[in-house]
C-alpha cells in the first residue's frame, strides 16, 4: 500500500519522532513522509521517502509562524500547498495520514483544507484520510470554537481517528470534550514508544563511553531543545552541589534546536563530572545505561523513559497543560517523578538527584506502549475500504 504521511513540527521534535516510529512499523508499505519543520537529524528507514516542504517554525514567543528562509509567510504557505497537492496527484496514495490536524495545527488549515476538499470531491485521486493524534491536546483560548471546527473537519473529510494513547491511562475526551460527537471510528492504539534493542552488555557499553563501574550516570535532556534551557542549566549547576566524593557522570544532551548562545553557556560549565553534547542518535542506549534520566515531559521523551525503564525525573513545560497532565498521570502510576518549578534550583535539584539515586525502583504500573505496531496492524487489516461519511 502506498501511504503519504504528513507531519508538521514547529517547536519540539516529539511529533516527528513519533511519526517516524509509525513509519518504521509500516515496513511492508511504500511510505512517503512529508514534513515541513526545521531539519531534524534522524536517519530514515529504507522503505521511507521524505518530501521536505518549505520550512515553517514557531518564533521565540511561541505565538507566530515564520518561514525559516526569510520569505513572506503567505508565499511559503502557497508553495507548500501546491507541492503537497502535486504530490498527492502524482502518487495517488491509498492512505493520507495526517498527524494532529484538525485537532491541532490550525495555522496549517489553509494548506490542508483545500486539499482535503479536493480529495472528497474527486478533484484529487481518491484515498482514505486518517488523523493520527497523541494522548493530550493543548488547550485553546476559545476551546468551544476550536472543538466545533475540529469536529466539523473530522466528520466531513476523515475516515478514522487514531489516538496514540493507552485508554487506561488517559482518554482523548479528557482534553477534547466533543469526542462523543465524532462520527468516524476512534481507535486507541496504545502509546507509540521507540523500539529499544536491549543492550547486550550494559557494563561494557558504559565502559566504552567513559563511564567507570562505580559512577552513577545521570542523563539530562530537553527534547529538541527549543525550550528547556532553564532545566538543563539547573541540572548542570547542580553538579557542584552533589557530594564531592560521589562518583557521578552528568551527560547533558541539549537538543539540536537550543540556541548557540545557550549551548555555549552550558558547555562552559563542563568539568570531569559534566559533559554537554548537542545530540545523539543512540539516545535509548544512553537511557538504558543510565541510573537516572532528567528531562522535560514531552510525549517522545516520556515514551523513551517507559521503553527503557530508566528511573526518571521530569520537569513539565509550563506554558500549557499537556506535559503537566502527562507527568501527573505517569507519576500516579509510579513510573517517574516530577520536578516542580519551585524545585528548579541547583541545590534542590542536587537533593532530588540524591533521593532518586538512593531510592529502589519498583517498576510501576504496566502501560501499553505498542502503539506503533498496533497502528501498522490497524492500517493493514482494518482501514475502511469505503469512505465513512456522515
Amino acid at each position: 500500500m502506498k501511504i503519504i504521511i504528513y507531519c508538521q513540527h514547529v517547536l519540539g521534535i516529539g511529533h516527528f519522532f513519533r511519526t517516524l516510529e509509525i513509519c518504521r512499523a509500516l515496513d511492508q508499505h511504500d511510505i512517503i513522509l512529508v514534513s515541513g519543520g526545521p531539519e531534524t537529524p534522524a536517519p530514515l528507514p529504507p522503505h521511507v521517502r521524505r518530501v521536505q516542504l518549505p520550512e515553517l517554525a514557531m518564533d521565540r514567543t511561541f505565538q507566530n509562524l515564520h518561514a525559516t528562509d526569510g520569505r513572506p509567510l503567505e508565499q511559503t504557505r502557497e508553495d507548500r500547498r501546491r507541492i503537497l497537492e502535486e504530490l498527492l496527484r502524482a502518487e495517488a496514495p491509498a492512505l493520507f495520514l495526517i498527524e494532529l490536524y484538525p485537532l491541532g495545527r490550525k495555522a496549517f488549515r489553509k494548506e490542508l483544507n483545500p486539499i482535503l476538499e479536493k480529495i472528497r470531491t474527486g478533484q484529487l485521486p481518491p484515498c482514505r484520510v486518517v488523523c493520527s493524534v497523541r494522548d493530550i491536546l493543548v488547550e485553546k483560548e476559545d476551546q468551544d470554537r476550536h472543538e466545533a471546527r475540529a469536529l466539523e473537519a473530522l466528520n466531513r473529510w476523515f475516515d478514522a481517528l487514531l489516538v496514540h494513547a493507552d485508554p487506561e491511562v488517559i482518554r482523548l475526551e479528557k482534553t477534547f470534550g466533543r469526542l462523543a460527537d465524532v462520527r468516524i471510528p476512534v481507535v486507541y492504539t496504545g502509546f507509540v514508544a521507540p523500539s529499544v534493542p536491549a543492550l547486550e552488555d550494559r557494563d561494557a557499553w558504559r565502559q566504552e563511553n567513559g563511564i567507570a563501574p562505580d559512577q552513577a550516570l545521570v542523563v539530562a535532556s530537553a527534547g529538541g531543545g527549543a525550550v528547556g534551557f532553564s532545566l538543563l542549566n539547573a541540572v548542570a549547576r547542580s553538579v557542584r552541589h552533589l557530594p564531592a566524593d560521589l562518583p557521578v557522570r552528568m551527560q547533558v544532551f541539549t537538543g539540536p534546536f537550543l540556541s548557540a548562545e545557550e549551548t555555549a553557556r552550558l558547555q562552559q560549565q563542563s568539568d570531569r563530572r559534566l559533559q554537554v553534547d548537542r545530540f545523539t542518535t543512540n539516545f535509548p542506549a544512553w537511557l538504558q545505561a543510565a541510573d537516572l534520566s532528567i528531562s522535560m515531559a514531552g510525549y517522545n521523551t516520556c515514551m523513551n523513559i517507559l521503553a527503557t525503564g530508566v528511573p526518571a525525573l521530569v520537569h513539565p513545560f509550563a506554558q500549557n497543560r499537556e506535559q503537566g497532565l502527562r507527568a501527573r498521570l505517569l507519576a500516579e502510576r509510579r513510573l517517574l517523578g516530577v520536578l516542580a518549578e519551585e524545585n528548579l534550583d541547583p541545590r534542590k535539584v542536587a537533593d532530588h538527584i540524591m533521593d532518586q539515586l538512593r531510592t529502589p525502583r519498583d517498576g510501576g504500573s504496566p502501560v501499553d506502549i505498542t502503539g506503533a505496531a498496533n497502528t501498522a496492524d490497524w492500517i493493514t487489516t482494518s482501514l475502511p475500504q469505503t469512505r465513512q461519511r456522515p
